[in-house]
């Protein structure tokens, strides 16, 4: 599965509810013709920036709404008029987005996803963005051929993630490894495990003297099953391009391949040893969150930002011993790729639907945000009350400041994570020199660390979470391939969609097996996946990234 979302932190599941849409007025007959020009009739256009208005949004994960008062959103309100009725994602996003497509029934901002671009549920933002939004056009310029829609060369959405100035610093991590919490690490001795084979010994090994605890967990439910399906591809040295590795510019999938087959077979055998999560593979994501926030979960592979949230909840709890570290396992021979260079996340962020009643409120709206007094107002905070300045301009936050960012009582109240993971966003630095961000300012970073946390790095000879992957290579050029886009309904895309049914389908069944089963069910996969047209997929992939090698490389 290919779906990421690299530093995509989002409020703790467990307390997601959704807004009914306010669409009052927002007919689906409003087309693109009329609303990629911005309208004739659009308050913004005519020179009323601050008139009050509500747009509606739709966010494609789950997390907590904003309470009523919340400081960010009202002081959004006070400066711009603009104020929002937010939804969340509550069950399976696919049957969320078929509903809403089958009806026509948009709101006024959605979060990116193919199969609304597919269904031209977004209008097209080039034109918008070169006549009312100077500051997004100075964001995007160096990526701007990148997202362009590849199909069509328009702009629907723009991308969350990706796009930095300045200094790229990164203490923390949020991509792909194989996690233990830290008071295992603890108990064990402070190993640092490099094969499948030590990561599971130390798990054992713990899980004996814990019975009580969950060995290691997993997740298959929805579009996030890249927690059993995307291991593969690391252990063997490649970076995340999704369901394909690439090697020389040529993608191929790994489903099917050796160096899938040797990791499910030791999920098999660690299974057989009572150390699988035997729920792992039934269980929807809100229940995943809730192990991890329990605390009993021993270790997994996952991306860091998918299980953040549970993380948050640990913290919130005073349960930091049972958060984790990541390391990246390899097989013999392979070389470490886990990290990489956050490429921009193409057709991942907000896009403005074909019933959004006002287009160019909105993107003047996001042209605001993306200044950097707004950016620093929104991943920082108030001046004076989330986050202080040295006298040499250097933005730190005290003992009781990080005490409060780290309560989720207090975030819903005075920031927008869930909202501002979706939008616009400025990474690296500022112009003047501090991160665009509390977590990526390194003193600031280590100063908030809690003395247990900073013992941990000591022990290890560390200053950060991310020094437990080496520093990422280059990106390739065409780098990610998971985003390259599939056409709704082309043989490509169907390929792929039944390749992922057949492994939420049979990657359980495999590693569930008896020891002595698991060659037959592998088999019976195998050759399952080779009735598929699995070359009209490869073959996409690989006339994208061609594409990609021709009109992205620098001229």
């Amino acid at each position: 599965m290919h779906k990421t979302a690299k530093r995509s932190a989002r409020a703790l599941a467990a307390g997601a509810f959704a807004l009914t849409l306010a669409l009052a007025g927002c007919s689906s007959n409003n087309t693109n013709s009329n609303t990629a020009n911005g309208g004739t009739a659009s308050p913004a256009a005519n020179g009323d920036d601050n008139a009050p208005v509500t747009f509606s949004v739709f966010m494609s994960g789950p997390g907590q709404q904003p309470t009523a008062d919340n400081k960010i959103l009202k002081l959004m309100k006070d400066k711009t008029g603009v104020s929002f009725n937010m939804e969340f994602l509550v069950g399976d996003l696919q049957q969320k987005l078929g509903v809403m497509i089958a009806g026509g029934d948009y709101p006024d901002i959605m979060s990116g996803d193919d199969k609304l671009i597919n269904a031209k549920a977004y209008i097209p933002l080039e034109d918008l963005i070169e006549k009312y939004a100077p500051n997004l056009k100075k964001h995007y310029a160096a990526v701007w051929n990148q997202i362009k829609d590849e199909s069509d060369g328009h702009i629907y959405v723009l991308p969350s993630y990706g796009v930095y100035q300045g200094k790229i610093t990164e203490p923390t991590y949020q991509g792909p490894g194989f996690w233990l919490q830290k008071a295992v690490l603890e108990e064990m001795g402070y190993p640092s495990p490099k094969t499948l084979d030590e990561y599971f010994d130390i798990i054992a090994k713990y899980k004996e003297k814990h019975p009580d605890m969950i060995g290691f967990e997993s997740l298959n439910f929805d579009w996030r099953v890249f927690p059993l399906q995307n291991a593969p591809e690391h252990l063997s040295g490649h970076p995340n391009d999704g369901a394909v590795i690439v090697d020389n510019n040529k993608a191929q999938i790994f489903a099917d391949k050796d160096i899938s087959k040797t990791y499910y077979k030791k999920l098999n055998e660690i299974n057989a040893q009572g150390l699988m999560d035997k729920e792992a593979f039934v269980q929807n994501y809100d229940q995943y969150l809730a192990k991890i926030a329990s605390g009993k979960v021993i270790g997994m592979f996952d991306q860091h930002w998918n299980f953040q949230d549970g993380e948050t909840s640990l913290i919130s709890q005073g349960k930091i011993e049972n958060t984790y570290i990541g390391f990246p396992l390899l097989y013999p021979g392979a070389e470490e790729w886990y990290r990489d260079r956050g490429a921009v996340g193409t057709n991942r962020g907000f896009g403005i639907s074909i019933n959004a009643k006002d287009p160019v409120r909105i993107i003047k709206f996001w042209d605001q945000m993306i200044t950097e007094e707004w950016q620093k107002t929104i991943q920082w905070g108030i001046k004076g009350e989330d986050y202080e300045v040295k006298e040499d301009g250097t933005f730190y936050r005290t003992p009781e400041q990080r005490a409060n960012a780290d309560k989720t009582s207090w975030q819903v109240a005075n920031k927008i994570t869930t909202m501002h993971g979706y939008m616009p966003k400025i990474q690296g630095t500022y112009s003047d020199g501090n991160a665009a961000d509390p977590g990526t300012q390194p003193q600031e970073f280590f100063d908030s660390l809690k003395p247990y946390d900073q013992k941990i790095l000591k022990a290890y000879n560390k200053k950060s979470w991310s020094e437990f992957f080496k520093e990422p290579k280059e990106n390739n050029i065409y780098f990610p391939a998971y985003s390259i886009v599939l056409k709704d309904g082309s043989p490509a895309q169907l390929a792929q969609s039944k390749l992922n049914d057949l492994q939420v389908k049979y990657l359980p069944k495999a590693i569930m097996a008896s020891p002595d089963e698991f060659e037959s069910v592998w088999t019976d996969y195998v050759n399952q996946i080779h009735k598929l047209d699995i070359k009209a997929y490869e073959d996409r992939i690989n006339e994208g990234i061609q594409q990609r090698i021709k009109n992205w490389s620098v001229k």
